[in-house]
């Protein structure tokens, strides 16, 4: 799966999101590696953000995506951390 499909499938699901999305292990490989920085996880446990991102790729975490590292902030949590 391309990543700026799977970057599509979570801003389109997830409310002013802003995803990045990558192969950290090379081109050929179906691990990704995934920032998402969204307000809708304000107020969120990190297991709460995680679920929302899984649920914007629904069947394609076992169809398509072997592996996602996925990391979640709010815009807030992300600017303290650049």
């Amino acid at each position: 799966m391309d990543t700026a499909d799977v970057e599509r499938l979570i801003e389109n699901d997830i409310e002013n999101a802003e995803a990045t999305v990558t192969r950290p292990r090379g081109v050929e490989d179906d691990h990704l590696a995934a920032v998402v920085v969204a307000p809708a996880f304000e107020d969120e446990s990190v297991l709460d953000q995680h679920e929302r991102v899984y649920d914007a790729l629904g069947d394609h975490m076992t169809t398509d995506i072997h592996a996602l590292e996925l990391t979640t902030h709010t815009p807030e949590e992300y600017a303290a951390e650049e």
